[in-house]
């Protein structure tokens, strides 16, 4: 029974964003009761996603790790969600606006994994997840939230989701990140070259480590674990912006560089 349930909720989500539905909460008989719950909903939703052409899991975003985030959707926890291969874009990006019901940006510092990170080297923190990251870089997370009304949201609902996410712009990484302190680094989103967000590293969980060894807990404690070349989105230090039609956003990351997104 707990399995029927766990696939009408998964199924639920996904023909409902394929038909480009507005975003509502699951069905009460559907529901995930817990955070478990919602988790294996998430599950077996990115397998309906891979089945349909998504690609293979390519890396994974923390949300809600800044206080901004986590007040924009009102859940006070980290939360986490799968990127997919074909939603990887890199450097400068374009997309069609009509193929998002609420395209949603979000300026974060990313990081590139150098290798696994399995339950036998854990568990994580920040000092020795360190020696786990390759490079990190300026990255744009792409959210559909499908116009959602976030007083209706909660953390079940929004793992379930699988967070949200829709992809990423990556800028270009920066290997030599060693010596930069990620806590003190500014960052800023504009839209058509106005600033309309700030935000520092340490925005997210104190430092962009922070998140990134939780992920890779939780993440073993689920029976899984992060993988070399692995892309990890540590949380925004913006709250979330909507874009229109003819809209361009800009991440900037002072040290690591800029991605940025057309919208058209």
């Amino acid at each position: 029974m707990i399995i029927d349930l766990i696939e009408a909720a998964a199924r639920h989500l996904f023909q409902a964003a394929q038909a480009g539905e507005r975003g509502v909460p699951l069905p009460d008989d559907i529901a995930p009761a817990d955070v478990e719950a919602a988790y294996q909903v998430q599950d077996r939703l990115q397998a309906l996603w891979i089945e349909a052409g998504a690609g293979e899991i390519a890396g994974w975003k923390v949300a809600l790790t800044s206080k901004v985030m986590q007040e924009l959707v009102g859940v006070s926890q980290p939360c986490e969600g799968a990127i997919f291969a074909n939603r990887v874009h890199h450097g400068a990006a374009r997309l069609s606006h009509g193929s998002f019901v609420n395209i949603g940006v979000e300026s974060e510092i990313a990081v590139r994994l150098a290798c696994d990170l399995p339950p036998a080297d854990g568990p994580y923190d920040q000092d020795n997840i360190r020696r786990g990251v390759a490079a990190c870089m300026a990255a744009i997370e792409i959210v559909e939230d499908r116009a959602i009304d976030y007083s209706l949201i909660d953390a079940p609902l929004l793992i379930a989701d699988n967070s949200f996410n829709a992809g990423c712009v990556l800028g270009e990484p920066v290997t030599e990140w060693r010596n930069l302190d990620l806590s003190a680094l500014a960052g800023r989103m504009l839209i058509n070259g106005e600033v309309v967000g700030r935000g520092v590293g340490g925005d997210v969980l104190g430092h962009p480590l922070v998140p990134l060894a939780w992920l890779a807990n939780n993440l073993n404690q689920r029976g899984t674990m992060l993988h070399a070349d692995d892309v990890v989105l540590t949380g925004s230090i913006v709250a979330t912006k909507w874009l229109q039609p003819g809209d361009n956003m800009v991440t900037e990351v002072d040290g690591l560089g800029r991605a940025s997104l057309s919208v058209t």
